[in-house]
């Protein structure tokens, strides 16, 4: 019964040390779906999406959104960064709407609106850690690729519960279940504010943190989990209350006092170590990928999402060139903004159940993002780099070698 959830469980403690060991230069979860396909019933069979594997993966999805929202940082969504990525944002869906639109023209999509919804959406989980490991996420490029990944996230994965919900009503009941909801996060948050504030619970929050309760910890599952059950009972989409309640605890948890330094890296540890990987894994081994073979119409599908994901999100981003002072800049932002990968993996699920994309179109949009996962961040990283001075390049190149001397 747990063979293949144990089996997944291997999987995703080989692939980091497998990236680690050969060097590659794809984040591990490039590998995990991979591997995935590997082991899943489409190759080897040694492995099935069955009860076990199918529940753990719906908790690793929750727990992959609700660090999606844990990222977002209130610092980013302000000033000049936050105007120049909302009008980015604006420009790559109306972008995403047209080329929704001729996809569906030419009968490569069902729902144009869905395709715009996954084209606009960024992975910030996978950008914001290689900004940062290069040291580039506190200047102007980092900033700006932040936010702008920051709202490409919020946007898709609202539109996504608001818009495509199973058993959705009309778009006005949507908005008022949709608003309804919204306001009782605000509630929640109001709340969870005064009771931070009662001294009795803020001192036992600190006695059992580092204790074997891990209470911040319990907390904070037991939100994430109320605010999925209650996005579901609205007959919404239960990531979109996985990720407000990251969204909350990301807003609410300042720390000021430094008291709880280790939370947000526990749960980045109980999600990445134990959960999200067998959603990724579990994803590979759904994939029909023997349509790669069997329609060739399939495989050449997968270039067309890539240069969709680069003209809805790469192209805008050549408005952030008057703040980061060059085209090669921008079009390195751009290619942050491409990279892509949960959005088309969650919200082609969705469309598949929905019956507004094909299994064969999923497989394709999925390896495109897997293929901009493993390019776009390092082209963006090497343009990214600073030119050295034209000087210093005529020193160079006007310098003579040294000569040796006789034996």
């Amino acid at each position: 019964m747990l063979t293949s959830a144990a089996l997944v469980s291997v999987v995703a403690a080989i692939s980091p040390l497998a990236v680690q060991l050969f060097r590659l230069p794809v984040p591990d979860v490039v590998l995990q779906i991979l591997l995935g396909v590997v082991i899943g019933p489409q190759l080897l069979g040694w492995a099935s999406a069955d009860g076990p594997v199918r529940v753990l993966s719906l908790v690793g999805l929750s727990f992959l959104l609700f660090l999606a929202g844990l990222e977002l940082e209130p610092k980013n969504l302000r000033g000049r960064s936050l105007r120049l990525s909302v009008l980015g944002f604006a420009t790559s869906f109306v972008i995403a709407l047209v080329v929704g639109g001729a996809l569906g023209v030419v009968g490569l999509v069902k729902s144009p609106v869905l395709v715009a919804v996954i084209l606009s959406a960024t992975a910030l989980g996978i950008v914001l850690p290689i900004l940062d490991d290069a040291g580039r996420l506190d200047g102007p490029l980092g900033q700006l690729v932040v936010a702008g990944a920051s709202l490409a996230e919020v946007v898709p994965v609202a539109l996504l519960s608001l818009l495509f919900s199973e058993g959705s009503g009309g778009l006005g009941s949507q908005l008022t279940l949709f608003g309804t909801f919204l306001v009782l996060v605000a509630v929640a948050a109001v709340v969870l504010v005064g009771l931070e504030r009662w001294t009795w619970l803020s001192r036992s929050l600190v006695a059992l943190q580092s204790t074997t309760a891990e209470i911040r910890i319990r907390a904070a599952v037991a939100l994430l989990m109320t605010f999925a059950a209650a996005a579901s009972a609205f007959g919404l989409e239960a990531i979109l209350g996985a990720f407000l309640a990251g969204a909350t605890v990301s807003f609410l948890d300042r720390d000021e006092h430094e008291s709880h330094q280790q939370f947000r890296p526990k749960l980045r540890a109980v999600g990445f170590g134990a959960l999200i990987p067998f959603f990724f894994v579990a994803t590979g081994m759904n994939l029909d990928i023997r349509s790669l073979v069997d329609e060739p119409s399939t495989t050449l599908r997968i270039p067309v999402f890539l240069a969709a994901f680069l003209l809805v999100r790469a192209v805008p981003a050549l408005a952030y060139r008057p703040l980061l002072g060059s085209t090669r800049q921008a079009v390195a932002a751009g290619l942050f903004q491409a990279t892509t990968l949960s959005i088309p993996v969650v919200g082609g699920q969705i469309g598949v159940q929905l019956q507004l994309i094909t299994p064969e179109n999923y497989v394709a949009l999925v390896a495109a993002g897997l293929l901009s996962v493993i390019a776009f961040p390092q082209l963006g990283l090497l343009l990214a780099r600073p030119r050295p001075p034209a000087s210093a390049k005529r020193q160079t190149a006007g310098a003579t070698p040294p000569q040796e001397g006789p034996a």
